[in-house]
């Protein structure tokens, strides 16, 4: 049977290259997304290890609670001469390293969009500094500056040329004394490093008497791990020491967990893809199996068993999966080149050097490629094992294929309601963040499943629906080809199911953009009533507080209010409060500027907040932890302390701009150790032009603070609205593999379907039919397929939509009609594009073999 199934599988080479290519796109992606992330983390490696390689012990500030935004804590300068004093400590030096903006000599902004830009210091002992001078030298003095060489070679920069740098402190001018690598490498990504010396470094990042860290070698004899144990007996619990191994690790381990987001989304997607492989996969082996139920049925009679025919068709389903798997874990390293090519399209450049294959990445891809092919094959393997002995004697009776079973119905409405019930658990239940992604996930895919298999019955009236309109135009070549799909619905419906996911996908990224978008709107036109926001030029960075600072003395310019964001983990009275997100605000200014409503605790709460250890809770989130005016919580903050807050109020915030809990801006810098701003309200003085003022206040922060832009009400919501455009272009780029799987899905069914029908196509052709209408009627096949897939695909997308975004407090739901009606079009415009192959080899078929076939 093994020669058997392998004759079965070569016996047609097109059939067989089609459905190993179905295979390789789903694996494609899951092998390219190991490729580019295990690629991306092995460069970080390096540079950490190349980083801390002449360190024996680093000392870092503990941190409470780990953010993703914010200032991490420091450590005061004072302690490196203690640690300088220790007996079993050679040499220390300490060193910062934060993010600030780089400019060239014309005043452009140096690095990549998207990619943050680095200010650090220069050790002025040679085995503790992470680069090595590629050109010129390390900077000596306070006016000179070192530049990694790959931004340099970027940016035509030279040794001798001038750099501005602007981060806590105004913007400051350096000149160029040498270019630098590290590891070997002269690019960090789209990220531009700057290197200083230590005090000016300090200055610039307003550190002054702070380090980021402390880098130690030990005396002769005194080994890595004994440096770090008598370190740590000599200093405060409120630092961390680690070997300097340690320190390299869990700073590559810190940017893992940064990116891990990135790797679970291209996965995710990777999964749609081979979820709609599936799909296509299972109808190749059901129309096979079907094409060759005499010959199964040969086998049976000659004294093959049901098993030996299952086994079969299983090995052809196991060959292939591995054929197609391998094929894709190939594919997958031209993915990389283009996941690493796409994200740097949308600003954001990651540092790659050499493409990184792990063993996992093989057997994953290889794994899952095959057990998807092989599951998808056992439906069709079982029905191949019931086709009666009986049938091999029968000549010219093509087999009866039934619609979907009593079963199968009950199966598909169980599938689909549980999918929805997911969905709802997911939305509406108080379950992790994690564990209410993973219940929509299974939500989604149940759904997905049910619909699919209840589509057969959907198929003749859509068919109908989406036909008879082509059937006008086309004239007979439309009716045979309506006809054509309706004839077997349960074939159409899978290969229809297929492009219906990635179309559902489409749009529900499209309506939940455009509702994002109306949604931001709504919120700056009812809630925001300065004149102008001040912002990161990126849109999300913390910037220096002297920028608000410099902007209340300019004419003009009325209130002012800085607002800024953290992290803690704390417990309420009854409960944990997990990590909540925390906004400082200007209690005396902030609600002239935007209006948020005070539910409990009046307008004395938002006063409260200056009393300091007072914080106001969202409307949510109060209500998820049981919290009202008087409640306390107890919270440890980024800088590790553990404080007592009394809540004061509850406010509901519609534009969303204040988070979990609100502080005074001075508790922040105080106890968070937050002194950076995310955002600046600016009012306007009565009787002032907002024109005139807004150009004014740019000009002082372009002169002083450049890393910073001023938007009107109307700039900041198109700005928002850019960031929500620019991620669904993204979403669509990613969406797209799974677009053209389902694609090669129609190209399949046709193929198959064509040889299949391979004498009905020379009886059209003997009577008279020509080729350019044999062409036609497959294209118009495609054609109804793809609308039926579309059409299914939107509605369900839509309804996704809508119970989605049910639970989101202020979102505004948003149907783009034009943009679905250009969808459907493009879905159209697919299926004449999937038809290219098959028609062609509909109307190549020669008359005279074509009715001699069997």
């Amino acid at each position: 049977m093994g020669k058997v199934a392998f004759r079965g599988l070569f016996a047609r080479k097109l059939r067989l290259a089609l459905t190993a290519l179905a295979i390789a796109l789903g694996v494609t992606l899951i092998s390219g997304t190991y490729v580019f992330t295990d690629t991306i983390n092995a460069s970080f490696d390096r540079i950490f290890q190349a980083s801390n390689e002449g360190t024996d012990a680093s000392i870092t500030a503990r941190e409470g609670v780990s953010t993703d935004q914010g200032t991490t804590p420091t450590l005061p300068q004072p302690l490196l001469a203690k640690v300088r004093a220790q007996p079993e400590v050679a040499q220390a030096d300490g060193s910062v390293f934060d993010i600030a903006t780089v400019f060239d000599a014309k005043g452009h902004k140096i690095g990549a969009t998207g990619s943050p830009s680095f200010v650090g210091s220069v050790s002025q002992l040679a085995r503790f500094r992470a680069t090595t001078v590629k050109t010129g030298r390390f900077p000596r003095s306070s006016g000179e500056a070192v530049i990694d060489a790959g931004s340099a070679q970027r940016e035509g920069i030279r040794v001798g040329d001038p750099i501005a740098v602007q981060a806590a402190a105004r913007k400051t001018t350096f000149r160029v004394v040498g270019t630098v690598q590290v590891a070997g490498v002269d690019s960090f990504g789209g990220s531009t490093v700057v290197d200083l010396v230590l005090p000016e470094a300090q200055r610039v990042l307003g550190k002054v008497g702070r380090l980021d860290q402390i880098q130690t070698a030990g005396r002769p004899g005194v080994t890595p791990v004994e440096l770090r144990a008598a370190l740590r007996r000599a200093l405060p619990p409120s630092v961390v020491v680690r070997t300097g191994q340690q320190q390299a690790a869990k700073e590559s381990r810190d940017i893992r967990d940064q990116l891990g987001f990135l790797t679970t989304a291209l996965l995710a997607f990777a999964g749609i893809s081979l979820f709609v492989g599936a799909f296509i996969i299972f109808n190749t082996f059901s129309i096979t199996v079907t094409q060759r139920i005499r010959e199964f049925a040969l086998l049976r009679t000659l004294g093959a068993s049901r098993a030996q025919v299952m086994r079969a068709v299983l090995g052809e389903g196991l060959v292939l999966g591995v054929l197609g798997s391998a094929v894709g874990l190939a594919l997958g390293l031209v993915t990389a080149i283009g996941l690493r090519a796409l994200f740097k399209a949308v600003g954001v450049e990651l540092p790659s050097s050499g493409a990184v294959i792990a063993t996992r990445t093989i057997l994953v891809s290889v794994l899952v490629g095959t057990v998807v092919t092989v599951a998808s094959a056992l439906a069709p393997a079982l029905r191949a094992t019931r086709v009666p002995p009986i049938e091999a004697l029968r000549e010219g009776v093509a087999p009866t294929l039934k619609g979907p079973s009593r079963l199968t119905t009950i199966l598909a409405a169980l599938l689909t309601a549980t999918g929805v019930a997911l969905m709802c658990l997911g939305l509406f239940g108080h379950q992790s963040e994690t564990a209410a992604l993973s219940l929509m996930g299974g939500g989604v895919a149940a759904t997905f499943l049910g619909v699919a298999l209840l589509s057969p019955y959907l198929v003749r009236p859509l068919a109908s629906a989406v036909g008879r309109p082509i059937q006008r135009v086309a004239g007979i070549t439309g009716r045979l080809a309506r006809e054509n799909t309706m004839r077997q619905p349960g074939r159409t419906a899978v290969t229809a199911a297929a492009l219906m996911i990635g179309v559902a996908l489409v749009t529900f990224a499209s309506i939940f953009a455009a509702g994002a978008r109306e949604s931001i709107a709504k919120a700056v036109d009812e809630n925001l009533t300065a004149g102008l926001v001040v912002q990161s030029d990126d849109g999300f960075s913390p910037f220096s507080a002297g920028a608000l600072a410099a902007v209340r003395r300019v004419d003009g310019v009325g209130r002012v209010s800085p607002i800024r964001f953290s992290r803690a983990e704390g417990r309420g009275p009854s409960q944990d409060l997990g990590k909540p997100s925390v906004t400082g605000v200007d209690p005396a200014t902030f609600r002239s500027l935007y209006q948020v409503e005070i539910l409990q605790g009046g307008e004395q709460a938002m006063r409260a907040l200056s009393t300091g250890r007072v914080a106001i809770a969202a409307k949510r989130f109060a209500e998820d932890h049981d919290l009202h005016p008087g409640s306390v919580v107890r919270l440890r903050t980024p800088t590790n302390a553990v404080i007592g807050v009394r809540i004061a109020g509850v406010y509901d915030d519609k534009g969303g701009l204040l988070a979990n809990l609100a502080f005074d801006n001075r508790e922040l810098a105080r106890e968070f150790g937050e002194t950076k701003d995310s955002f600046g309200l600016v009012g306007i003085r009565p009787g002032q032009n907002l024109q005139a003022v807004e150009r004014r206040v740019k000009a002082v922060l372009d002169r002083a603070y450049p890393a910073t832009d001023v938007l009107t009400a109307k700039e900041f919501k198109d700005q928002q609205s850019g960031q929500v455009n620019q991620l669904l272009g993204l979403i669509y780029a990613l969406l797209s593999l799974a677009i053209i799987v389902s694609l090669f899905g129609i190209v399949n069914t046709l193929v198959l379907s064509i040889s299949e029908r391979t004498r009905e196509l020379g009886m059209l052709r003997a009577i008279g039919t020509s080729r350019r209408q044999v062409k036609r009627m497959i294209r118009w096949e495609a054609v109804i397929t793809a609308l039926i897939g579309g059409l299914l695909g939107a509605v369900l997308g839509t309804i996704l939509a809508v119970l989605f975004t049910r639970p989101l407090d202020g979102f505004v739901l948003s149907i783009p009609v034009a943009n679905l009606l250009v969808l459907l079009v493009l879905a159209g415009l697919a299926g004449v594009l999937a038809a290219v192959l098959p028609a062609r080899r509909a109307a190549k078929l020669d008359v005279l073999d074509a009715l001699a076939y069997e």
